[in-house]
């Protein structure tokens, strides 16, 4: 893969990774408009899980107190000092991700290709862009990460699956979730990306293994580019939205989407683009 496609999957990656608006998605469409579609199950798999694990650092990186709780949690549950709030944090993460790992698995299995397609992209933007219009305009924003209960880790979690849908958006869905279950935008944004390093961890191991078995030098160089890159990226853009949600709200986020959405469903149907 060329350099200049390596920057700008990595681009991509890295700015929408962590905004509701679906980095698969935008990644699919990548892919097709270059005339790539084909080789979504080749190479371009191999380069899109790099910069996810990219995306991985970068989260890693910023929220750094957090993997620290969770590592003590850990520590508390292994001297059997109970649920400690450490404690709570690791298992309500555990909880919340162990129904998309179940379901990404058989997917994987199963590899269903109608999930390919620019009408499930396009019409999985639009509706999820909706959805989260009506959870941000409609519901309270008073509960912090600190009030989470098993019941919301288990809601989320199940919300999660939709994920798999490209166009749907991973952070997308669980922040849509979390704003049902009335926590505030600046704290559904920070468990969505908590969430996001069990959930690209295991693509991120799949992807290693395939590198490896591959025995392709020029592949791997490829890999490291875009994960440097799309690790730089997407630092950025968690701070920045971080930020923005501080005093702004998903609507933006929402109207982008339906736009988009609106817009591939115009040239889909209207045969301007297969």
């Amino acid at each position: 893969m060329d350099l200049i496609t390596i920057i700008i999957l990595s681009i991509i990656q890295g700015l929408t990774e962590f905004l509701p608006v679906s980095s698969s998605g935008h990644l699919g469409l990548f892919h097709c408009f270059t005339d790539q579609c084909d080789q979504w199950d080749a190479e371009n798999v191999t380069m899109d899980i790099a910069v996810h694990v990219g995306t991985l650092f970068s989260v890693i990186v910023y929220f750094y107190r957090d993997i620290l709780k969770m590592f003590l949690g850990l520590r508390d549950i292994a001297t059997q000092k109970g649920l400690t709030p450490n404690a709570k944090l690791l298992v309500f993460i555990i909880i919340s991700s162990a129904p998309v790992i179940l379901c990404g698995l058989i997917l994987h299995i199963i590899e269903p290709d109608w999930l390919k397609t620019l009408h499930v992209i396009a019409w999985a933007t639009v509706i999820f862009g909706i959805i989260l219009w009506h959870a941000d305009a409609k519901y309270p924003e008073s509960k912090t990460i600190d009030q989470l209960t098993f019941k919301d880790a288990l809601i989320i979690g199940a919300a999660q699956i939709l994920a798999l849908i490209p166009g749907t958006s991973r952070s997308g869905i669980t922040m849509t979730a979390a704003r049902y279950l009335g926590f505030s935008r600046a704290e559904s944004a920070h468990y969505s990306l908590l969430l996001a390093i069990i959930a690209i961890s295991g693509a991120g191991a799949l992807m290693s293994l395939d590198v490896i078995k591959s025995g392709n030098v020029s592949l791997g160089m490829d890999v490291l580019i875009a994960t440097i890159l799309s690790f730089i990226s997407g630092l950025l853009a968690i701070a920045v939205m971080m930020r923005f949600l501080k005093s702004c709200t998903f609507k933006v986020f929402a109207i982008y989407r339906i736009a988009l959405g609106g817009l591939l469903l115009a040239l889909l149907y209207g045969g301007y683009i297969a």
